[in-house]
């Protein structure tokens, strides 16, 4: 057995907490969906208005093949993982960063980035944490990074302490207090409920993505990031 496998609970259990993770993240999501986002409203407009002058929406799209390839790359533990149809810029998907202060996923340009939405009370993104630190702790490099930002409502005081009893040392703290994060990615299709995963290129495009937890600290999922990173 892969030592990541350690972090994961039985298939069973996987599929009960799954359950229990879609229904309390419905439940959040409505009763949020008027989140406005934590972002200053002009840096969002700015970040949108960039996509559209610069065609980013159409060098994305162009990379449909390219989602092909690297999504063929995933099988086994991540194998719910499915290629963006079409790719599209995810620029100006907006949270906090670590220090706080509003960024988006344009502030990684140059760098890929494995998206991960996550809460407290969702069982199966708490099952799959340590995974995503021990991915961090060994794949993450100035060319790629687990960003998994948090949707908890309210302050910070409940999720760091669930990370700090979990042992999670490697993963940058990202947040979105206001789920606005989860309800862009809904509009988008990407998300049924949580957790939700997006893999998004050096050029801010969407590449795969998938709903459910996965054991991101298995050989399977080192091997889709090596592939994401090939040139």
């Amino acid at each position: 057995m892969a030592d990541g496998n350690r972090f994961f609970p039985a298939p069973r259990l996987i599929l009960a907490a799954l359950a229990a993770g879609v229904l309390a993240g419905a439940v959040a999501v409505y009763v949020s969906e008027s989140g406005s986002g934590n972002n200053p409203p002009e840096k969002v407009a700015a970040a949108a208005g960039k996509d559209a002058a610069g065609g980013d929406d159409a060098l994305c799209a162009a990379k449909a093949a390219r989602a092909k390839q690297v999504a063929a790359k995933a099988v086994g533990q991540v194998a719910a993982l499915q290629p963006a149809d079409p790719p599209q810029s995810l620029k100006a998907l907006a949270f906090n960063g670590p220090d706080g202060k509003p960024m988006t996923i344009a502030d990684h340009a140059g760098k890929t980035v494995l998206l991960n939405l996550w809460a407290t009370w969702c069982a199966p993104c708490r099952a799959e944490m340590p995974a995503l630190d021990a991915l961090q702790k060994e794949k993450g490099s100035n060319a790629f990074e687990v960003v998994a930002v948090n949707v908890d409502a309210g302050d910070d005081a409940k999720p760091k302490k669930f990370l700090s009893e979990i042992g999670v040392q490697t993963l940058g703290f990202y947040r979105d207090p206001t789920i606005a994060l989860f309800n862009e990615a809904k509009t988008r299709g990407l998300a049924l409920g949580l957790p939700v995963t997006m893999l998004i290129d050096a050029e801010g495009c969407l590449i795969a993505h998938m709903n459910g937890p996965a054991e991101w600290s298995s050989p399977d999922a080192k091997r889709l990031v090596e592939a994401a990173l090939q040139p």
